[in-house]
């Protein structure tokens, strides 16, 4: 923003959170003079004619007054929309700035609803290729609800507010900005961002609890001193008796001309003015007649960048081949349990079976990066193995709800950083599985998809698949890399878990016993023992660990033998130079460069010991190992001690814990194994697919 803004005049569209743009302002304010103007989709100033989705009353246009679109918050706070909510403080700073703004609130879009004529219209007029990519994109949308929730529910939101800016914009100097495509009128508005009584510090509010002088210099009683929404939940906001909530954090408010800011507002969408054409706005033909145009138009598809490009399956044969013991492989994303997949996927056949990976979706990385390990399957030639995705909530908790998950971080090794493998996911080769919005009837999708043999299989129904394949002796060996929510999953819903189960392996857990060693959350500084896995949904750990499975714990302790970069990287750079050790040099490399360098990073060698557990199944009668016996209970109910496990000498389970090892040949025998020719990658990265997908197949 910093070298596109001083440039020169710049106009700057707001369609998400503020946060960015806000900090932008607070922290340059000699740059402020080159905005020329600002347009903001978000907000609701007087939009009437949508319902919640709690309420009891039908939705009828006008008859639900409230301004907000927090749905499933309406008990809470019936007033904010979803961008403005997101952090109220900031859409504060932008509106009061100074800088002209154009805002297109709920106001507008709730009057141009995505509607069927608009649908077909669309499915009908697909020129280009980013029309193609639009129009699948709504179309997955549509075809994963009904009828009457998609086209009572979505709105040409963030396209409707870029066709209103792009309108005014052509006709810079019109003041009172005519468009083509909404009603406009000027009101004085602000941005509520805490709740009165103004001046009582209850603990909600960080701009002033605790401080002797306010963050920013804030006035003490003034209108960020109240109380600050904590959640949707927030106790504060409930009112006794009804289901209309009194907070109004991030509410668009119309106020006096002394309290708010000028404000340009969309009051609605324009109606065709071709009266007979069946798209009733007139932003609907703009939208298609637009996206179609022949000019600047999208250059590629995968098809046509590559002219030879083609899906290939790689399926082994093991035919003649003895298998060794069935494993299943449950993780959540992280990058030591990449590291720790890529490394199972090197050990022979013969020595262990790997039938199937189950993904934890409340881990350290979104849902969707289950793509990741579709590439990496690909890449070493396994694209026979099941992957299944588990539930994306802790055992427990709302379907909605964070309380665990948001202890992962925002980057920093977490959520975006694990998404990607910090950006060498795209080295990959591209697997032909990917994770799709298609669904099915047959698992209670309210109609089929284009595709529905594509869709994500969950992981209960990958576990139910490995099961009925066995043979009659065989016995699985899990391990488990994450929180342990798909197992406790199992064993509430399969009665036969237990005779199916030799081992698991628990890869987490932190033991607390008289030692005062600290665990691994430390995003949550009241929680001192606990470890991750654990945290991450401490009701599952409890319900594995009093099962009648037999557990092994990789603990914490164990992990921090081999948490050095340095041990680790000298090792593999003196393997052998296979894809899969490149790549995983390349990654500890970068993860070590991050931890050198930003302290947001410090932690970054906890993936480190994640490897450990692979290695343990696979290899540990060679690494001299020391096991020790211990009666251990799980703690669930309280934030300062979910997941912590303790000797509970009464009424505790006895596990088997790792104690010691020889690190010297872990860090030999993993580097060796991944830098072994044999049962090596099939193709080794994307620049190699991208050749063989640009030349003739009889040409490669």
């Amino acid at each position: 923003m910093i070298d596109t803004i001083s440039a020169g005049p710049t106009t700057v569209f707001l369609i998400g959170s503020h946060t960015n743009f806000a900090l932008f302002l607070m922290t340059n304010p000699h740059l402020k003079k080159y905005i020329q103007h600002i347009y903001i989709m978000g907000g609701g100033v007087r939009s009437k004619d949508r319902c919640p989705n709690n309420s009891s009353t039908s939705c009828i246009p006008q008859q639900c007054a409230d301004c907000g679109n927090l749905v499933d918050a309406y008990a809470s706070n019936p007033y904010a929309e979803f961008n403005i909510f997101e952090d109220p403080f900031a859409a504060y700073q932008v509106f009061h700035s100074g800088i002209p703004i154009t805002l297109v609130p709920l106001d507008a879009t709730n009057t141009i609803p995505i509607n069927e004529q608009f649908f077909m219209a669309f499915e009908q007029q697909q020129d280009t290729y980013e029309a193609q990519y639009c129009f699948q994109s709504l179309k997955s949308i549509h075809d994963t609800h009904s009828d009457n929730q998609f086209y009572m529910n979505f709105y040409m939101w963030d396209s409707f507010t870029a066709g209103v800016a792009v309108s005014i914009m052509r006709n810079a100097d019109n003041f009172n900005g005519e468009n083509e495509f909404a009603e406009m009128e000027y009101l004085n508005l602000t941005v509520v961002t805490s709740n009165k009584p103004y001046g009582i510090y209850d603990g909600s509010n960080p701009f002033f609890d605790g401080r002797a002088i306010p963050k920013f210099s804030l006035q003490k009683d003034g209108v960020h001193s109240g109380h600050v929404q904590t959640g949707l939940q927030d106790p504060f906001c409930f009112v006794p008796g009804s289901n209309k909530g009194k907070c109004k954090d991030g509410y668009t408010k119309e106020v006096t001309v002394s309290e708010g800011v000028r404000v340009l507002v969309a009051k609605k969408a324009k109606p065709n003015q071709d009266v007979q054409s069946p798209l009733n706005r007139e932003f609907f033909k703009c939208f298609l007649d637009v996206l179609n145009l022949p000019q600047q138009s999208g250059r590629f598809n995968i098809s046509r960048q590559f002219p030879y490009y083609r899906e290939t399956l790689y399926m082994p044969d093991f035919t003649n081949r003895s298998l060794g013991k069935p494993v299943v492989f449950d993780m959540d994303m992280s990058a030591g349990d990449f590291l720790a997949l890529t490394y199972l996927l090197k050990v022979p056949v013969e020595i262990i079976d790997l039938k199937g990976i189950l993904v934890s979706g409340n881990g350290w990385a979104n849902a969707a990066t289950v793509d990741v390990i579709y590439d990496v399957l690909h890449m070493m030639g396994r694209d026979d193995i099941l992957v299944g995705l588990g539930n994306i909530n802790a055992l427990g908790t709302p379907s909605l709800g964070c309380k665990y998950v948001n202890a992962i971080p925002l980057g920093s090794g977490g959520l975006l950083d694990s998404d990607t493998l910090y950006g060498l996911a795209r080295t990959l080769p591209r697997s032909p599985r990917r994770y799709t919005a298609d669904k099915s009837v047959k698992f209670g999708a309210p109609r089929n998809t284009d595709h529905p043999e594509l869709r994500q299989p969950l992981a209960m129904e990958v576990w139910q698949s490995i099961t009925r394949a066995l043979n009659p002796n065989d016995k699985i060996m899990v391990l488990t890399n994450g929180p342990l929510t798909n197992l406790a999953n199992i064993i509430l819903s399969d009665k036969n878990a237990s005779s199916v189960i030799q081992n698991v392996y628990v890869v987490g857990g932190h033991i607390l016993d008289e030692c005062d060693e600290k665990g691994s959350v430390f995003t949550v500084p009241s929680n001192k023992y606990a470890e991750f896995n654990m945290f991450l949904d401490p009701v599952a750990a409890k319900k594995v660990i009093e099962s009648d499975l037999p557990i092994t714990f990789i603990p914490l302790s164990a992990q921090r033998k081999v948490s050095s970069f340095e041990s680790i990287l000298k090792h593999l750079k003196l393997a052998g130079k296979t894809p899969e050790a490149l790549f995983a040099y390349h990654l500890l490399s970068l993860m070590q460069e991050l931890q050198q360098q930003h302290q947001a990073y410090h932690h970054m060698d906890i993936f480190l010991g994640e490897i450990l557990g692979a290695v343990f199944l696979v290899d540990g009668p060679n690494l001299n190992l020391t096991m020790q016996k211990k009666p251990v209970s799980v703690l669930a109910g309280d934030t300062s001690k979910d997941g912590q496990t303790v000797i509970n000498k009464k009424y505790g389970k006895f596990i088997s814990l790792l104690n010691n090892f020889d690190r010297e040949a872990y860090y030999r025998h993993l580097a060796n194994l991944l830098g072994d020719r044999r049962q090596s990658a099939v193709i080794g990265s994307f620049d190699e697919q991208k050749k063989k997908w640009s030349i003739p197949p009889n040409e490669t």
